[in-house]
């Protein structure tokens, strides 16, 4: 009697790749999706890198926002002796932190990640918008954090959110927008320029100043048409409008110029991107 002959299983499914000339474009977004198990490796990678073998750890991430929050305090709440609008003064500094928390980290994140993942880029292929992609996640993680502060200091003062926090998302999203737009102009030109390195720390540190994180806009007539210039500022009086209740205006127009740029910034930056992408592992 012969023995039973065992089944051989069928091979696994494996993607085809296919290379076709003139049809990098048309396969690209479907490309990103099927490389979005690497996203995520990566972004989880650069939250492990950010927070592993860190003395403070998470409480970095807290300490920052809440230093940020006691000087912004003092000079524009005291020396400058600004109104808060019947709010606690502390409160309007982090409602206007945490835009812009989320854009600065997402900024410096996606700005240099291709030169950080030099190795990666220039030995495998993959989409390499998944690299910028991937570097948002340890923005929403630290703006996860900071939420949780502002959600501490609002008990302690006895401010509760109203129905508008359900808006929250909306305006975290164009933030993020502004972030990745900006971040993807930076990323590609420090690929060629090594000097743009040093740009984004000097935007940073101006930026923290002509957004109105340590004041309110309401406060500066004079300046408003000024200060509409800046992206985040209807965002950040858009996050106050959210957090704060009755005590902040909504600005319709100035978030409307708010998303108009963050949706010019991403559709220049996806263009400049793209045209670029295919010197990045020879220049990089």
């Amino acid at each position: 009697m012969n023995p039973p002959v065992e089944e051989i299983p069928p091979p696994a499914t494996v993607p085809e790749l296919v290379l076709e000339a003139g049809r990098s474009d048309s396969h690209y977004w479907r490309d990103l999706w099927r490389y979005r198990e690497l996203l995520g490796f990566l972004a989880w990678r650069d939250i492990k890198v950010r927070y592993k073998q860190t003395v403070l750890g998470v409480a970095w991430a807290l300490v920052q926002p809440l230093i940020t929050m006691v000087l912004f305090t003092f000079v524009f709440g005291k020396l400058a002796g600004m109104p808060s609008g019947g709010v606690p003064y502390p409160l309007v500094v982090l409602a206007g932190l945490l835009p812009w928390q989320l854009f600065s980290a997402a900024f410096s994140g996606s700005s240099g990640s291709l030169v950080s993942n030099a190795n990666l880029v220039s030995k495998i292929y993959f989409p390499r918008l998944v690299v910028p992609l991937s570097a948002l996640a340890v923005a929403l993680v630290d703006f996860g954090i900071v939420v949780a502060l502002y959600g501490v200091v609002s008990a302690w003062f006895g401010v509760w959110p109203t129905w508008r926090v359900a808006l929250l998302p909306v305006f975290m999203f164009v933030a993020l927008l502004i972030a990745l737009g900006a971040g993807l102009w930076l990323t590609a030109l420090t690929v060629r320029y090594r000097d743009f390195r040093f740009i984004v720390p000097f935007l940073l540190q101006v930026g923290v100043f002509v957004t109105p994180v340590g004041y309110r806009t309401d406060n500066l007539p004079n300046w408003r048409e000024l200060l509409a210039l800046n992206p985040l500022t209807g965002v950040v009086d858009a996050f106050r409008w959210c957090l704060l209740g009755d005590g902040v205006q909504f600005k319709l127009q100035l978030f409307g110029t708010s998303l108009l740029v963050a949706l010019l910034l991403l559709a220049t930056g996806l263009w400049y991107f793209r045209k670029t992408e295919r010197t990045f592992a020879d220049a990089i």
